[in-house]
């Protein structure tokens, strides 16, 4: 059963635009390096119900199995990306569902 990953992030302030887009790029990076990695998404809020708590930028991978997800979350290219972004974060989200 496919597995929905979803991480909401809201960036430290004085965080540059560059820098957000180096973390798209790394992000949509993995889906080629990740085995088990099917669909991959990313946006900015544009939600106009105010309901985000100041969550600015989301994404959706979507993983063929939990066994996949499950392998991702220590794999080598995952944890240098976390490396990268987490000083960069002030607040995360992540929340999975079958689907």
């Amino acid at each position: 059963m496919p597995v929905q990953h979803i991480a909401l992030f809201r960036f430290k302030p004085g965080t540059s635009a560059e820098f957000i887009q180096r973390v798209v790029d790394e992000l949509s990076r993995l889906t080629r390096v990740i085995p088990g990695l099917t669909n991959f998404s990313i946006g900015t809020n544009n939600s106009p119900e105010g309901l985000a708590d100041g969550l600015t930028h989301g994404f959706v991978m979507t993983f063929e199995d939990a066994a996949a997800r499950d392998g991702y979350l220590p794999h080598p290219e995952h944890e240098k990306f976390k490396a990268l972004v987490l000083p960069y974060i002030e607040k995360v989200v992540v929340f999975d569902f079958d689907c």
